[in-house]
């Protein structure tokens, strides 16, 4: 068995496509199930998030996989399988390692070091363990790349400053705004982990804005957020009601995760002072035919991936160290692999050879009827020991060549030999 990762990221697919091949969160049980299903896939995790939608897993035949995978993320996105030929990255064996460990150190995002891609890989392997689709090798190799994850952003310097799509969505508002920010209304719509957090960046931002008003369907979700923050710029109110902050508002941040946008042109029209929306979704949560409106400036996340690139400046060190890290764990990591995958066929083998030797002495039982039982157990031991040192060699050459090519060759040729 190999692993294998499939799927398609905002560092080779469009916003538009990342868009179209959402899969909504209700869907990924769903999606577990089919893809276990398939003859070529033992073990799957489904990852999903706003730049991302990935499946890792455990499979025997490459090109079947790759095949089962890709159909599935077709009949969970309604596109065609078609329409992913170009987009797909796919990762094999060493390079799912190699990959996923990046991902999970915070090198695969739009904002380098961010936090969120952790919580996305845990709830991702959660949910494969809930609906019993991930077993002990996908559970071992999303551990080991979480704990790189945290590791990186301990011992280098990638998560200084900007470390969430939150922050860098506040970040690139003050720059854009200016002094224009200072005592403005401001309106975020979701309540959820990024709304949250572009809240909290918001208020404690050294541009002071003037009220922050947080709009969502459930107003209730938010009320905990708002004991949280405990500051009396910051308001909940339902949803029914944005119209109302829109119109005199100078910042709209939108952070909801919805099918369709929930922002529409004909809600901007009505603002008759200029409005900068940041739309942070995935699908986008707020119309995009706004080019005609004078007052209205939309940005999303593409804008804010491009702004991230330029400012990471002397923090490029940072990503190296990374980086650094990353490749000496992988390496531990497919160490240990190897060795787990020559300690179980050299066990295997033992166990075969002291089966044999049971059968036979149980076989010859009535030619040594004759023996005392102290002679029986010195006939048993010299049978045991010439066996031993006949698998001595066998047993070393298959540790020494454990994780190579002939290592492979040698496991294939033992099982098939001693019937393993």
């Amino acid at each position: 068995m190999a692993l294998i990762s499939v799927g398609i990221d905002h560092e080779h697919a469009s916003l538009d496509f990342l868009e179209r091949a959402t899969v909504a969160e209700h869907e990924w049980s769903k999606v577990l199930r089919t893809l276990v299903s398939h003859r070529n896939i033992h073990e799957a995790v489904f990852v999903s998030t706003c730049l991302r939608t990935e499946v890792v897993a455990v499979i025997d035949r490459f090109h079947g996989a790759l095949e089962e995978i890709t159909l599935t993320l077709s009949d969970a996105t309604g596109l065609s399988a078609s329409d992913f030929q170009d987009v797909l990255t796919v990762h094999f064996d060493r390079g799912v390692a190699n990959h996923l460990f990046a991902v999970a150190a915070g090198l695969k995002s739009v904002v380098p070091g961010e936090f969120e891609v952790l919580g996305q890989l845990r709830r991702a392997l959660d949910l494969a363990v809930e609906e019993q689709s991930a077993g002990a090798e996908l559970d071992e190799l999303f551990h080991r790349a979480l704990a790189t994850g945290r590791r990186v952003r301990s011992e280098t310097a990638i998560s200084r400053g900007t470390t969430s799509f939150a922050q860098a969505a506040v970040s690139m508002a003050i720059e854009t705004l200016g002094d224009e920010l200072c005592g403005a209304e401001v309106v975020v719509v979701g309540a959820g982990q990024l709304a949250s957090g572009v809240v909290k960046s918001l208020l404690s931002a050294s541009t002071r804005v003037g009220r922050l008003t947080l709009v969502n369907r459930t107003p209730s979700r938010a009320e905990a957020l708002a004991i949280d923050v405990n500051d009396e710029r910051f308001s909940v109110q339902p949803l029914e009601r944005v119209d109302t902050y829109l119109a005199t508002a100078r910042l709209a941040i939108v952070a909801v995760e919805v099918p369709a946008p929930l922002i529409s042109r004909q809600q901007l029209e009505r603002c008759s002072q200029p409005l900068l929306v940041v739309d942070l979704g995935v699908p986008r949560a707020v119309a995009h035919d706004l080019e005609d409106l004078a007052n209205i400036r939309r940005v999303d996340i593409g804008d804010l991936r491009d702004q991230v690139e330029r400012a990471l400046g002397d923090r490029h060190e940072a990503l190296d160290q990374a980086r650094e890290l990353v490749a000496i764990d992988v390496e531990k990591y497919l160490s240990d692999q190897r060795a787990r995958g020559a300690a179980s066929i050299v066990k295997d083998l033992r166990e075969r050879f002291d089966e044999i030797v049971d059968t036979e002495m149980t076989r010859r039982e009535r030619e040594l009827a004759t023996l005392s039982d102290q002679e029986r157990e010195l006939l048993r031991s010299i049978v045991q020991s010439v066996v031993a040192k006949i698998a001595h060699r066998p047993t070393v050459t298959l540790k020494e060549a454990a994780g190579t090519d002939q290592g492979v060759r040698l496991s294939e040729a033992t099982r098939s030999l001693f019937d393993l």
